[in-house]
């Protein structure tokens, strides 16, 4: 067993027990006498509930318990709730609609949660719901977001216009001056295609009360188990906080999907205390699609203004954003904070403005999906970089040069602050790895065998380890952002580390104990990381948004700091030397200039027995604890470049290569970090070429299935080509940018900037399907253009 450092290329210790199979999932949690619940979910996208009829479901065999709204009533529930108060263009604040766990008078979207059944097994419960008998008074439905301020029907009859809120950030009176003296403006109509995340596990929940104690106990795949805790304790109602213990085990992917607070898991907390017994609710696939919060979902039209030398001198940004029928936990974040203050992009434009309309619909909730707002915000301006370069006969490459911000600290006139980067390292570097050069022969070559190539660039930036709680405070947040740690060194000098993050693919055991290895010289094999139990962990605030390393390691940081430093304190007197004299260095306690030394399991086990220092001075063990609130946002940013050839006779797109070039700030294992890059590109190239959302008119989810909605392969991307620049990050002790979201903020941009290069039209709609690029070449390609 040796040290392992930062930077190196460790595999991952978890991964032994996944590919073995004895991970555990909540799914595979069985608690004594345990019951099932299957959820009765609305078949109409719109109507209002005369009644509910549960005899008949009630007398079936294994049945235990039939709830409705009625009950969650009268035990006084609180309704879900979104965590971030907007205020509107007005200062006033957003409207929300009331969101039962269980729909109380009306359903709002296919999917809306009705009845529980609780039965002895899972197929009673089934059986039971497809007897129950629901009068419904079918109402018109809201699904399509272009129509929906305008629609006489109201998703939330208290809310006019069906509009949550209107909001802006940016100084309209300044951008309206910089369009005034442009000598060219682009302007782009853009739809961002609403995605369904589709982890690999299912959400799933297992509520269990204990009666002898008063207390209740959730298991949930959960990406923040404190924040759920606390979210269904303060403000739905379940138990106090101190009386409700929630673990979140091993989770199969997240992608934002499992940050939320669902019915699914409120049900089963409140009705385990209700039939006096375990209740467990595991999703099945159909289920994720219609209820799962889904991602995306903006229309934007969007000006770039420039002078005559093709500087930028403003961005005028309008998008309507679709939150579905209720506001979910984050939601009302996603199209303001996250999304306009990255409009920027890694560009200096001196004057912003954007507008953004948040709109009810009679569709599933919309919240955060991998990147939240950044990718959606990057998907505007380097679509409009692309084009306007086209426009302007630039080479794009060059015309985002001539844009670069180039000194740091740089100020955006949308909030944020970059603290450091270098754009045109990333941007050269990627030129270089994918030969820029040579796409002229390669575009001949496909040419000859009749095929058509493209290139598109997309120079992403995006804010991770959202922070100071002071700021996000002001802007509306209902928690603080900070993270805890806490590192317990054993008598023998093994070390847990107690995290508020929570890893669900991240490789948090991993990065996590090799940055402790490094710390404190000792094996990473003897290093231990406990996360995803508000029982184990005092508090933490979570995993999303690329936090965990800048924030959740920074924390570890500040413990390891206090360990160091009263295990100093310790050595001193085992080495009879002034504290003042104490080195550490690679596990060995040394007084400066001599070579007396201790290594770090025999300080450990000195600090536990505590014989020879006085206990009056030094408190006995060896523990310590810390919070840590960032001071900025991190910005990770780069260059990905995507070469795409094109089959005219059918449309399809077969992404040729792929590069990127990524600066993280100190990267603590790459080959963890390439894995999320790669999963990330997955997930863009998805968005980009296959994926899509969609609602017929009815608000009938017409893409329920893997048989209707396409998920990429292997198949569909290349090898990746991959390289790193790095600017130190200057707002954490560890110099970490984040990494888990580049990908998909970068790589939908760069596929469509591919594909409108070889067409040679912009009038190419996500996702990209065969299909659809088979009708953009009919419509606007050489022949049709020869034809007018």
């Amino acid at each position: 067993m040796t040290v392992t450092r930062i930077g190196e290329a460790v595999r991952r210790k978890e991964d032994h027990r996944f590919i073995t199979g004895k991970g555990q999932y909540t799914d595979d949690i069985f608690r004594p006498r345990q019951a099932h619940a299957y959820f009765l979910r609305s078949p109409h996208a719109h109507a209002r509930i005369r009644s509910i009829d549960t005899a008949e479901a009630l007398a079936m065999p294994g049945v235990v318990a039939i709830l409705t709204g009625k009950e969650l009533a009268e035990d006084k529930l609180g309704d879900l709730i979104c965590g971030w108060m907007i205020h509107d263009i007005h200062g006033q604040p957003m409207k929300m609609g009331s969101h039962p766990a269980l729909a109380k008078e009306k359903v709002r979207y296919v999917g809306d949660h009705v009845a529980v059944v609780i039965a002895e097994q899972l197929d009673q419960a089934k059986d039971a719901a497809a007897a129950i008998a629901v009068d419904y008074d079918v109402l018109p439905a809201v699904a399509e977001l272009a129509g929906a301020t305008d629609s006489a029907t109201l998703v939330h009859d208290e809310i006019p216009g069906n509009l949550a809120f209107e909001w802006h950030l940016g100084d309209a009176a300044a951008t309206e001056r910089a369009f005034a003296e442009a000598r060219h403006v682009t302007t782009l109509e853009i739809v961002n295609n609403r995605l369904i995340p589709n982890a690999m596990e299912p959400r799933a929940a297992i509520g269990e009360y204990d009666s002898g104690n008063d207390a209740y106990t959730l298991w949930t795949t959960s990406q923040n188990p404190h924040v759920a805790r606390l979210v269904l304790s303060a403000f739905v109602g379940i138990a106090p906080e101190h009386k409700l213990r929630v673990i979140a085990p091993d989770v199969g992917g997240g992608f934002g999907s499992k940050i939320f607070i669902y019915a699914e898991e409120t049900v089963c907390a409140w009705a385990s205390k209700r039939v006096g017994r375990p209740v467990k609710w595991t999703g099945d696939r159909s289920e994720a699609f219609l209820s799962d919060a889904h991602g995306r979902d903006h229309i934007t039209t969007a000006e770039l203004a420039m002078d005559e030398r093709g500087k930028i001198l403003g961005l005028r940004v309008k998008t309507r954003a679709n939150m579905g029928a209720y506001l979910s936990t984050f939601a009302s974040s996603i199209p303001t904070y996250l999304y306009a203050p990255l409009l920027s992009g890694q560009y200096d434009i001196p004057a912003i403005h954007a507008a953004v309309e948040a709109v009810y619909t009679t569709t599933a909730p919309v919240d955060a999906y991998r990147g939240a707002g950044r990718p959606e915000a990057t998907f505007v301006i380097e679509r409009l970089m692309e084009v306007a370069a086209r426009e302007l006969g630039v080479d794009p490459a060059d015309f985002r040069k001539r844009n670069f911000v180039r000194k740091f600290p740089h100020q955006t006139p949308v909030i944020m602050a970059y603290d450091t980067g270098d754009y045109r390292a990333s941007l050269d570097k990627a030129m270089k790895i994918a030969d820029v050069k040579g796409f002229g022969r390669r575009r001949r070559h496909s040419a000859r065998q009749g095929k058509l190539r493209g290139l598109g660039y997309s120079c992403y930036i995006e804010a991770c380890g959202i922070a100071p709680s002071q700021a996000v405070g002001s802007l509306g947040a209902g928690v603080g952002l900070w993270e805890s740690a806490e590192v317990r060194v054993n008598p023998t000098g093994n070390v847990e580390i107690l995290t508020g993050s929570h890893s669900h693919g991240q490789g948090h055991e991993t990065t996590f104990a090799q940055l402790v290895s490094d710390r404190l010289g000792i094996p990473i094999e003897q290093v231990t990381v406990v996360h995803g139990d508000t029982d184990k962990v005092q508090f933490g605030m979570g995993t999303y948004g690329s936090r965990s390393g800048a924030v959740g390691m920074s924390a570890i940081v500040k413990a390891l700091d206090k360990v160091e430093a009263k295990a100093k304190k310790i050595a001193s007197h085992l080495l009879e030397a002034s504290v003042a004299d104490i080195e550490f260095r690679d596990g060995q306690f040394t007084v400066a200039g001599t070579d007396r030394s201790i290594d770090f399991a025999s300080v450990a086990l000195n600090a536990y027995v505590a014989h020879k220092f006085p206990t009056s001075e030094i408190e006995p063990g060896l523990k310590e604890g810390a919070f840590y609130d960032p001071v900025n946002f991190t910005f990770p940013a780069g260059t990905h470049i995507c070469e795409v050839e094109i089959d005219p006779e059918t449309g399809k797109t077969t992404i040729a290569s792929w590069t990127a070039v990524d600066d993280f700030g100190v990267v603590i294992n790459p080959m963890i970090v390439e894995g999320q890059v790669h999963g990330g590109i997955a997930q863009g190239v998805g968005q980009a070429l296959m994926e899509a959302a969609s609602y017929d008119r009815d608000g009938q989810l017409v893409t329920g299935s893997f048989m209707d909605y396409a998920m990429p392969r292997a198949e569909d991307l290349p090898s990746f080509q991959m390289g790193f620049t790095q600017t130190r990050c200057p707002s954490n002790p560890l110099g970490i940018k984040g990494c888990g979201e580049a990908g998909a903020i970068a790589a939908p941009p760069a596929v469509i900037n591919a594909i409108t290069d070889a067409l040679g039209t912009e009038a190419v709609p996500m996702p990209a399907t065969p299909s659809t690029v088979w009708e953009v070449m009919r419509a606007f390609g050489p022949a049709a253009r020869a034809a007018e």
